[in-house]
């Protein structure tokens, strides 16, 4: 008898009602940061009026106010006439966008899975007090993605069978394979308390799981002292692993185990699972052979060896500090194991595509929530930039709960935020990127911010590239992988990952919803900068050598970097940012 084929399924939620509602949301924010990136340039009419002359039979008009930074805020119901983000691209990719039809296609691909995964997220929306309530896992599986990036959940790779299981917004938790590579094949790295993998391996699985695996390769005639143990995520296996590590399958240096006991839920960043049945246990960022938000999602071999020593540079400096680890007691969340599988011919080849050169490995970042005090939480700072249907800000639940009033709010956010990153900047020479995934806030019971955590540091961590004494101490792995600046860029880090990033939309939604004027929002954000420089006197020439308070500072554009400058073209290294012209610094006042 034929066999049928199963059910096909749509995505969850989508009807036309939702499609039209995201699609609009999409296409009012594609205006929105196409114009503060000068992508498109509307023109004024009337009072904040704009127009938009997109081609001969089509012109938009809408209703804007701006912001700091050059920031675009559009009023959704003033865009006229009724469109999305498709027809808008169909008629301005060659003319006002000036496109490539390459990445004209692409980009339709790109926006396509967003609008869908964006419709997923909307069918089940929670309310701001709801999220209010959600651990740091779960409220993961609720955020809306880049505030900045257009396109910010591409996944290109993912089919919809895919998304359904493995993007966050699914929120399903699921148990992860494991796999042995021969010690030939693979290589380990782990801090000075797990420098022996059987260290970190007795931490995260259990005696009969590793029996479990143990008895695979004995009953192959292999041994288990022999192999290096590490998770990988299953459509990596699939797509990846068996098609490009054919060989090492065939003559058994990579051999399938099974998956371990414990459940994860996927991060924003899609590749990195926190362990949602075991919370002591370490967070796992796996490689990803998906292009998403610019650039794909793997892990480079070099750097993936690199992470414990960086981790290792990093809390020393922490931990030698009374200032951050006495009264900021900022968390770092610590990348401390590691295993690399360098590809035997890809990783040989530095003209190849960097995605080529960064395929299978996992690193072991330590949990979140041992480190937290009783009664704690915490959130990332995306968190903060979301609202629920109603429209309501998570932020405004939590001022309200909090009990203090939102300027008194505010400034504990920023003294929790910023010392931290002001320190490690001025004192060390070295920035993190605190965009809205990598910092993390720390509230106490009363929905108060008291501290900072953060994360991701290999892959973004920079250093002053003008030689400091700090910098005597820094072992020459991480020196070899960590990337350098120029002072005056190095700030950029903290302006484009926090202030443009992310306080570009806090702002205006705190003058919204928390009646906090936006110009006393940034010199809330100012004073405490300040306040910093009077706390560190001894510091001044590090204050004008990293200085955040010029009156204008470099625009760097993420959305440019996909249409004009790098598209979707196979490179040897990483995308960065592209810069275009500059921006005033809402920063340089009194």
């Amino acid at each position: 008898m034929p066999q049928h084929p199963a059910a096909l399924r749509l995505p969850h939620g989508l009807d036309q009602d939702a499609w039209d509602r995201a699609a609009r949301q999409l296409l009012v924010k594609m205006l929105a940061e196409f114009a503060y990136e000068e992508i498109i340039r509307p023109e004024p009419e009337g009072p904040d009026g704009y127009r938009l002359a997109v081609a001969p039979d089509l012109t938009l008009r809408f209703r804007a106010r701006r912001g700091a930074y050059g920031h675009w805020r559009i009023d959704p119901a003033s865009l006229t006439p009724a469109t999305d983000p498709f027809h808008f691209l169909a008629r301005a990719h060659d003319g006002v966008l000036g496109l490539a039809g390459d990445t004209t296609g692409h980009l339709i691909r790109e926006l396509t899975a967003t609008l869908t995964a964006d419709v997923r997220l909307a069918a089940d929306a929670l309310s701001a007090a709801d999220l209010a309530d959600l651990g740091y896992a779960e409220l993961e599986g609720h955020q809306t993605g880049h505030p900045w990036l257009v396109a910010n959940k591409g996944r290109l790779g993912f089919s919809a069978v895919d998304a359904e299981r493995w993007a966050p917004e699914a929120r399903t938790p699921r148990r992860l394979p494991w796999i042995a590579v021969h010690r030939d094949r693979a290589v380990y790295r782990g801090v000075r308390a797990l420098a022996e993998p059987d260290r970190l391996y007795a931490q995260e699985l259990g005696p009969a799981t590793r029996g479990r695996f143990e008895a695979i390769l004995r009953a192959q005639g292999r041994e288990p002292a022999d192999h290096l143990l590490l998770p990988v995520h299953p459509w990596q296996w699939d797509e990846t692993i068996v098609p490009l590590f054919a060989a090492d399958l065939a003559r058994g240096a990579i051999v399938p185990l099974e998956a371990d006991d414990d459940v994860r839920l996927p991060q924003q960043s899609v590749r990195t699972f926190l362990n949602a049945g075991r919370p002591d246990r370490h967070t796992v960022k796996l490689p990803l052979s998906v292009l998403n938000t610019l650039v794909w999602r793997g892990l480079p071999t070099e750097r993936t060896l690199a992470a414990p020593a960086v981790t290792s540079w990093v809390h020393a400096l922490r931990d030698d500090d009374p200032f951050l680890r006495d009264d900021c007691r900022v968390i770092l969340l610590g990348e401390v194991a590691s295993v690399a599988v360098p590809h035997p011919v890809y990783d040989a080849l530095p003209q190849v595509p960097y995605q080529y050169r960064e395929l299978l490995g996992c690193i072991w970042r330590e949990p979140l929530g041992p480190r937290l005090d009783h009664g704690e939480r915490a959130r990332t700072l995306a968190a903060l930039l979301h609202t629920d249907p109603s429209g309501r800000a998570l932020t405004a639940e939590l001022v309200e709960r909090s009990g203090l009033p939102p300027t008194v709010w505010l400034r504990h956010l920023f003294a929790a935020l910023l010392p931290p990153l002001l320190h490690f900047l001025y004192r060390y020479g070295i920035v993190f990127s605190p965009h809205g995934e990598n910092a993390v806030v720390v509230f106490d019971t009363d929905d108060v911010p008291v501290r900072l955590a953060i994360k991701d540091f290999v892959d973004d961590i920079n250093v002053s590239a003008e030689p400091l004494p700090e910098h005597a101490g820094m072992p020459e792995e991480v020196r070899a992988v960590l990337l350098t600046e120029d002072p005056s860029f190095l700030t950029q880090f903290i302006h484009a990952g926090l202030f443009v990033g992310v306080f570009r939309y806090l702002a205006p939604l705190c003058e919204e919803q928390l009646g906090v004027p936006e110009d006393d929002f940034w010199a809330l954000v100012r004073e405490e900068i300040r306040r910093h420089h009077r706390r560190f006197p001894g510091l001044k020439n590090r204050f004008e050598t990293f200085d955040l308070l010029t009156p204008r500072i470099e625009r760097l554009c993420l959305n440019r970097n996909r249409l004009h400058l790098d598209g979707y073209r196979d490179r040897p290294d990483r995308p960065h940012a592209a810069v275009h012209g500059t921006v005033p610094n809402p920063l340089h006042g009194p």
